[in-house]
């Protein structure tokens, strides 16, 4: 009894001090969970702790951009957005120019060989998954031809996905020249508790000039399908300095990555004043914030929208803020449109949202459900911005993961990307709330009570 008091009384001591050091705000269902296993079971729980337990690196906080106050006559959600995003640190808003959204895969699968053809100087390739498949082999073969041409090529892959579906032979890219790392490698990991932090952002940046991004791993089922139709997903790419603050975040997470061994390709700090062509800003939301800054940028913004919300996401498990910010909206007479894949590749994330979603379709929402999969991320609001990246709508992407996005600013480009989730809502099919028995709602409790962590 004094023994188990001990390892109590230290897996607790443990978890209150690196929580305060690190300034980890957890879910409350995961600070609860926490607490009783480490003193139910302290001698299983503290390991598992010390090896997933961390939410953030404990990075310093930023110095806050400078924006001034918003005019009578501005947009009241744009600059709400803004100054908040200032507040977070956030990189400052810049023009951009020649936004080209993919449409379908074959379209985006065309850009990215584009780009590496015309590479004359870098390529830096940042994605969660690189399969070992048609699309996954085309793309090792150009970065390898263009590193043995001498053109320097950096790839970041996450830690844990590499090793998802079939491992690309990463050795013969090294031997090409290619510099490849992997973030946060599980095993390497494991002391520091970060196993449980994955690097989700997509970005191939290409000279310091053309950026493509979207929610695309590289592999067939993004692009092509694999033995049949390819997911429905949504890439784009552009120029302009958006790229530069894209390069400086490739460059950031490099640094993590490599732990300062390799090189960077970092630019110099641009000064722009207010763009006079398209506006935009890079969203970085992850470990390496203070803030969960996309969270809280979504909770404000549909807290402030006036006309609607338009979403699409895999993957629709939020938390009970999120969650109170949309059914509010809609019960307040914003039109709300939740798009979602029937069915996911994900059965548990599947299961855990029908919560969530009779919750919001009895406050007015309307969420529709995709024959197909659909791996597309974004939020449009007001028809006024346009968030697009690689952040879906559940606990692990907007807590856990390193994810990336750009909030669109301007009219055409947020209509664009609006008129391309309303084109796949007329193939979905509308969700009714159906009945269900005591114990599917308590199993889904119990999913829930894991889903932070899952």
């Amino acid at each position: 009894m004094t023994l188990h008091l001990l390892s109590v009384m230290t897996g607790l001591a443990i978890y209150v001090a690196t929580s305060h050091a690190l300034h980890l705000r957890r879910h409350p269902s995961a600070a609860i969970a926490w607490v009783v296993l480490l003193i139910l079971l302290p001698y299983v729980v503290l390991p598992l702790y010390l090896i997933f337990g961390s939410r953030k690196l404990g990075n310093q906080r930023a110095k806050p951009c400078e924006l001034p106050l918003p005019g009578a006559d501005s947009d009241m959600l744009i600059s709400r957005m803004q100054q908040l995003a200032a507040v977070m640190a956030m990189p400052p808003v810049v023009s951009y120019q020649q936004l080209r959204i993919h449409e379908q895969g074959d379209g985006a699968l065309q850009v990215l060989r584009s780009m590496i053809d015309a590479a004359t100087r870098t390529i830096d390739f940042c994605t969660f998954i690189f399969a070992q498949d048609k699309p996954g082999e085309e793309i090792a073969m150009l970065l390898t031809r263009r590193a043995q041409a001498g053109i320097k090529v950096r790839l970041l892959i996450d830690g844990v996905g590499a090793y998802l579906g079939a491992r690309t032979d990463f050795t013969r890219l090294k031997r090409a020249g290619v510099e490849v790392v992997f973030f946060i490698p599980p095993v390497r990991s494991t002391l520091r508790g970060r196993s449980n932090l994955r690097n989700h952002r997509k970005m191939v940046i290409t000279d310091c000039e053309w950026l493509w991004s979207g929610g695309r791993n590289l592999a067939a089922d993004y692009f092509e399908g694999n033995a049949g139709l390819p997911w429905v997903d949504l890439s784009f790419d552009l120029r302009g300095k958006l790229v530069q603050q894209a390069q400086q975040q490739f460059d950031q997470d490099w640094i993590f990555a490599t732990e300062g061994k390799y090189s960077t390709q970092r630019l110099p700090d641009s000064q722009e004043g207010k763009p006079e062509s398209a506006a935009a800003q890079l969203i970085v939301s992850g470990p390496d914030q203070i803030d969960d800054t996309l969270y809280t940028l979504l909770v404000s913004s549909f807290f402030n929208a006036r006309k609607s919300i338009l979403a699409v996401s895999p993957y629709f498990v939020p938390d009970a803020t999120l969650l109170m910010s949309l059914t509010l909206a809609a019960r307040r007479g914003i039109a709300v449109d939740l798009l979602l894949p029937g069915k996911s590749n994900h059965s548990l994330a599947d299961f855990a949202r029908h919560r969530a979603l009779r919750e919001l379709t009895l406050a007015g929402a309307r969420v529709w459900f995709l024959p197909d999969m659909i791996h597309a991320k974004a939020v449009v609001i007001d028809d006024e911005v346009a968030l697009v990246g690689t952040a879906n709508l559940d606990q692990r992407s907007l807590f856990l993961n390193y994810e990336m996005m750009i909030a669109f600013y301007e009219k055409n480009d947020v209509q664009r990307f609006s008129l391309w989730i309303e084109r796949r809502i007329k193939s979905a099919v509308l969700y009714h709330v159906q009945p269900i028995t005591i114990w599917q709602e308590i199993a889904e409790g119990l999913l829930l009570w894991l889903a932070f962590q899952l």
